[in-house]
């Protein structure tokens, strides 16, 4: 069977995540070598403080240390994917799971990562639901300052933008909903210029090692083998969109019988339910659910 497992970023977390995995190996010791990198508690973050937890020096971290553990403790069950992808922040979780970057080194990235993009301070986003696709791209393209940053299925998409062009959207677009976003800044797209080039030159420092698996990236959805490319399509990914729904394309033309998520929510399953019709998918987001 094809399974391809797969790790939700920013949006997926939860309060109490962590004490649902609290069972599992390796769990105290992955968030107090975290918590001093960092130099906060994040283990009590996700347990008690929802605002804090929200916050994008936090989630990132939080989310990473929760899904490494879940798909750790999988691998020594005797489980294995036949490819990975991950949606933004969850495209570092397979690459650690890939063996591409070591866990301290992942740990070390995204406070690099999520440092820069909380003080990005520039533009903002929205989600879109069910919309006529030919109108948005018809509209993107006209409106300045406004790209799709989570191309995340038929039905979904998330915009980056100054404030003026997602107002200006917000007016001429037919859709069920036009959401703003509480974030610090319009993610995957040009406005993170300059957070993306000093996250580039970070990256530069750290050695990426043969993957054990295919990677699908964001930047460039399609199977990858190639440590090289994997270091050159994370750099890309901070400036440009998050295409996801063509991943789901990618997995449906390699055969995939069952996807599977790894982390604390279903986001990633909710969208390849209506996606990938007749796909297996499974949830694996507690220490009881080390199976699917």
């Amino acid at each position: 069977m094809t399974v391809a497992w797969v790790f939700p970023g920013q949006g997926s977390q939860k309060i109490g995540m962590a004490n649902k995995i609290i069972d599992l190996p390796n769990v105290k010791s992955r968030f107090n070598y975290a918590s001093e990198v960092f130099e906060r508690n994040l283990f009590e973050i996700c347990e008690s403080n929802s605002d804090e937890l929200n916050n994008t020096k936090n989630t990132q971290i939080c989310l990473f240390l929760v899904e490494s553990v879940l798909l750790d403790s999988l691998k020594q069950n005797g489980f294995k994917p036949n490819f990975i992808a991950g949606h933004s922040l969850g495209e570092i979780t397979a690459l650690y799971c890939a063996d591409v970057l070591s866990f301290e080194d992942c740990v070390s990235l995204i406070k690099v990562r999520s440092g820069l993009m909380a003080n990005a301070a520039k533009g903002s986003m929205a989600a879109l639901i069910s919309f006529d696709r030919d109108q948005l791209d018809l509209l993107v393209e006209e409106i300045d300052d406004l790209v799709i940053a989570n191309d995340n299925s038929a039905s979904q998409v998330v915009l980056s933008g100054s404030e003026k062009a997602l107002d200006n959207l917000s007016k001429r677009i037919t859709a069920k909903r036009f959401l703003k976003l509480n974030v610090s800044g319009a993610f995957h797209s040009p406005f993170m210029k300059e957070p993306s080039f000093q996250f580039s030159k970070y990256l530069d420092t750290l050695e990426f090692n043969q993957p054990s698996l295919p990677v699908i990236s964001n930047s460039n959805p399609s199977l990858c083998n190639d440590p090289d490319e994997l270091k050159v399509r994370l750099k890309n990914q901070m400036c440009n969109g998050v295409r996801w729904r063509e991943t789901m394309d990618l997995m449906k033309e390699n055969s995939i019988l069952q996807m599977v998520e790894i982390g604390p929510s279903n986001i990633l399953g909710g969208l390849a339910k209506r996606h990938l019709k007749d796909v297996k998918i499974s949830q694996v987001s507690f220490a009881d659910q080390i199976k699917y």
